[in-house]
């Protein structure tokens, strides 16, 4: 049972863990066996000459007998527990691009539902190398660059990343419980938490729903019906200086952010990512990072990441100001999430675009 987060004290919560503590244990980590993958096998074979289009594939379809009670167990540790989760051990070396997709969409059904990631509507994305490191673009996004990427939560409830080819050097990957890091930021300077919990303007960054102002405004910490929620993104907050009719950050904020971030690394713990596994995390309770990283020459190796965004209906109980990229914020109800524009059609591509 969850402790009631009171505002401005520090939070009690499964998802409270320290790097030590990561370190300590492999809870969090599930190595498939070879009667799970045999399973798996089966379903990816039997879809792949059944579908012709990853969306064609629902949770009806994605039915397993091993790996369902494993699924639920993730699940309910992601939405209730460390809010981390490695799945290991996907064969994705033997599998073809469409097959290893497949597999990652059939056991993303068993978490939530997928969302959209863009404004292209994508519901599979790609994490890769694209060329353009640019962030003044408004278009350009970091996880398409082999730049490091600043701590962040992505805007769905669970985010996945299975590894289909790791990076020649570089690219580890950084999680950190934010509910350790509102704490110690408790301890260090309660007032900058103060400020965190304020209504705090952030870009839309070109990706603007209908009816909507290419900007809107979130605070990092919120408590909502006993629970600490928190929404870390800090390019997107700096972005929106870029709004002559919104005022600039003050010092204090800015001191704020900085304080967040500087506890973000100082508190993280490093993340084994190989390839074949899928790490799942909740934005709600957990930020996360990536190093830079060097590619290999030939293009076929290049680091590859599935991503998907997933909605978790039943989930957690979020602020009202979440509805603006929510939708609908019912426990029960919440198929919505990520990002839809006008326009916007849902597709799942198979390569990067």
């Amino acid at each position: 049972m969850l402790d009631i987060a009171t505002p401005l004290q520090p939070v009690d919560d499964p998802a409270l863990w320290t790097r030590d503590q990561m370190a300590a244990t492999s809870d969090w980590l599930h190595v498939l066996s070879p009667a799970e993958i045999a399973e798996l096998d089966s379903l990816v074979a039997k879809l792949d000459g059944e579908i012709a289009d990853i969306l064609d594939i629902t949770r009806p379809r994605a039915a397993f007998v091993r790996l369902a009670p494993v699924l639920a167990d993730i699940r309910e540790g992601l939405l209730n527990g460390r809010g981390v989760a490695v799945l290991r051990g996907l064969p994705v070396e033997r599998y073809t691009r469409r097959q290893a997709a497949i597999a990652f969409w059939c056991l993303g059904l068993h978490i939530g539902v997928p969302v959209s990631q863009n404004a292209l509507g994508h519901l599979l994305g790609h994490v890769t190398d694209l060329g353009d490191t640019s962030f003044d673009n408004p278009q350009n996004r970091g996880y398409q660059t082999h730049d490091a990427l600043p701590f962040h939560s992505d805007f769905s409830d669970i985010v996945g990343l299975l590894c289909l080819h790791p990076a020649r050097a570089g690219g580890e990957s950084l999680v950190t419980s934010s509910i350790a890091v509102h704490n110690e930021m408790l301890r260090r300077d309660p007032h900058l938490v103060e400020v965190l919990t304020g209504q705090i303007y952030r870009d839309r960054r070109g990706e603007i729903p209908a009816g909507k102002a290419p900007w809107y405004q979130r605070p990092v910490f919120a408590y909502h019906e006993g629970r600490l929620t928190t929404c870390w993104t800090r390019g997107y907050i700096m972005s929106a200086r870029r709004f002559e009719e919104l005022p600039p950050p003050s010092e204090t904020l800015i001191a704020a952010l900085d304080l967040f971030e500087e506890l973000a690394f100082e508190l993280a713990f490093s993340m084994d990512f190989r390839q074949g596994d899928i790490q799942l995390l909740h934005n709600h309770v957990v930020v996360h990072s990536r190093t830079r990283y060097e590619d290999w020459p030939q293009p076929e190796r290049a680091r590859h990441l599935l991503r998907l965004w997933l909605a978790t209906p039943g989930g957690r109980p979020l602020p009202d100001c979440y509805a603006e990229l929510y939708g609908d914020l019912k426990p029960g109800d919440r198929p919505a999430g990520g990002i839809t524009v006008p326009g916007t059609i849902p597709k799942a591509p198979l390569d990067a675009e």
